[in-house]
């Protein structure tokens, strides 16, 4: 059996390629290339390890036949193009928790230096002045710290301000309340957290959502006097309105570990600006840190090469080595009946219940739950993965309910997806065939067997002599060949389904006339 290639593109711990070979991999460590020598040996690699530097474009996965999984050793992945990733098959992985203590504190660091402006302090004492009552710091203590994001690193800086006597509040649409009492903070809105907080820290990725999230404008409606720190991501604050408000008093201070541009101009307009404190993306730079990374970083993707686990993947479920090989094929499944129900139903959906039965019951349901809100959620984006598919059905308010049931029925395992309408439940059903091919079993309260694949053809009516031949002399002559056919009805006579597969994407005007066929209610073309 052949061993899969990784290659090492950033400098990282030695350790890491240690890892790499004891765990079953060939590796290469070749640093410091240029993206055309990059693309020039992509092509042999099936795993590829990086920091920041290397910036994995279009370019460079289209290069890439091989490329499985790429990891990331730490935890941004600005330098990834992930849609593109994924619409390669390509996993992309990050190490969220390798570096998060050590960034917190360097957030904890720049919140301290600001209070007691030790920076500047520090440069004239140097320079042979003794400016003693030219610096009126303030305390910490009793002050409140509005966090912009509260996850891995967020939360860790909430627990170092509160043993630090501050009062924190956060403002992070993923934050649920009950997680919030857990920290022993506040959720608020922006615009709340703005008016209210002496010190703000960013910890957010950077997305057309975030980017300039402190605007002009949100910064002069602010407390005036507000601290800011960015310890996160650069383009979270529009730079140049940060040296307006230092200059005119709006903002007191501010501290930045990241720029919008690295490294910035040497004439970069915050520089040298009073109350102004920087650090070159210091953040993640300590030892241990960088260790933890690139060993993290190692681990999850020989696992996921050799063994098929999947740790903090970016865009797909995460799953333990022993997981994988029997949770994929119901991955598929439930992708796909997730797909389909969002295709089916119409109008705003409040309700999503995914249902597991017999020897699914058993199984790790978050991938499966992932798997069906992947699906059903591209009703609204193209973009949606596995990861973000539950974060963006939250923002829209969709109730996903999880329902474990120790029966087995007629199928010894099965998936049910239930959206609810203004017409009622709507629901669809599929099973595993030799525990590894996804079928459809039931739709919308009526029984048929189908694969989900391709371009298919979705039609409502009645059962009715005839009907049949009339969508095959319609496809016909419109030059399209029918791959599968699969039928069922309520009861003769009764109402019926016909899905079928085909060879040819179907336009609107072809739903339009298979529409005006007698005995047709409803026709849809769906994509899978």
């Amino acid at each position: 059996m052949t061993k899969p290639k990784v290659l090492i593109s950033d400098k990282m711990d030695p350790n890491a390629a240690k890892i790499f070979a004891e765990r079953g991999c060939d590796v290469d460590v070749i640093t410091g290339k240029t993206p055309e020598e990059l693309k020039a040996i992509i092509g042999q690699y099936d795993g590829l390890a990086i920091r920041s530097a290397t910036k994995v474009t279009k370019e460079i996965l289209d290069a890439a036949p091989n490329l499985k999984v790429i990891g990331r050793a730490g935890i941004g992945v600005d330098n990834v193009d992930i849609p593109y990733a994924s619409s390669k098959g390509v996993v992309v992985m990050n190490t969220p928790f390798g570096n998060s203590i050590t960034t917190a504190e360097h957030a904890i660091a720049m919140i301290m230096a600001l209070a007691r402006q030790i920076p500047e302090a520090d440069r004239r004492t140097q320079a042979g002045e003794w400016p003693k009552n030219d610096f009126m710091g303030i305390e910490v203590t009793g002050k409140t710290l509005g966090l912009i994001g509260a996850g891995n690193i967020g939360s860790i800086v909430a627990s170092r301000a509160q043993g630090l006597k501050m009062k924190v509040i956060a403002y992070d649409p993923f934050l649920t309340e009950d997680r919030a009492i857990e920290m022993g903070i506040e959720k608020v809105d922006l615009d709340t957290l703005l008016s209210r907080a002496d010190f703000v820290s960013l910890h957010t990725p950077l997305t057309d959502q975030t980017r300039n999230i402190l605007s002009r404008e949100r910064l002069e409606n602010a407390k005036p006097g507000i601290r800011i720190v960015n310890c996160a991501r650069g383009g979270l604050i529009d730079e140049v309105a940060l040296k307006d408000l230092l200059l005119s008093g709006q903002v007191a201070g501010a501290a930045l570990d990241v720029f919008e541009k690295e490294p910035p101009a040497p004439d970069h307009p915050l520089f040298g600006t009073p109350g102004f404190i920087c650090t070159p993306h210091l953040g993640a730079s300590t030892t241990e840190a960088q260790v933890n990374v690139a060993l993290q970083v190692a681990e999850q993707i020989s696992d996921f090469l050799v063994n098929g686990g999947v740790t903090n993947a970016l865009n797909m479920p995460s799953l333990s080595a022993e997981e994988a090989p029997k949770l994929k094929p119901y991955m598929a499944l439930a992708e796909k009946l997730g797909s389909l129900v969002g295709q089916l139903s119409h109008g705003n959906l409040e309700k999503i219940s995914i249902e597991r039965e017999g020897a699914a019951a058993s199984l790790n349901g978050k991938p499966i739950t992932g798997a069906v809100l992947a699906g059903f959620m591209r009703r609204y984006s193209d973009s949606v993965n596995m990861v973000n598919a539950p974060y963006l059905a939250r923002e829209r308010g969709l109730d996903v309910r999880e329902v474990r049931h120790d029966r087995e029925g007629v199928y010894h395992t099965l998936v049910r997806v239930t959206v609810e309408t203004s017409q009622g439940p709507r629901s669809v059903a599929g099973t595993l065939f030799g525990d590894a091919a996804p079928r459809l079993v039931e739709i919308f309260g009526i029984g048929i067997e189908a694969d989900l694949a391709g371009h298919m053809l979705y039609i409502v009516n009645e059962d009715a002599p005839g009907f049949i031949g009339r969508i095959g002399t319609l496809l016909g002559q419109a030059g399209i060949n029918i791959g599968t056919f699969h039928l069922g009805r309520r009861q003769a006579g009764g109402e019926a389904v016909l899905l079928l597969s085909v060879d040819q994407p179907i336009n609107e005007e072809l739903v339009q006339q298979a529409a005006k066929i007698e005995g047709v209610k409803m026709v849809k073309a769906l994509e899978f």
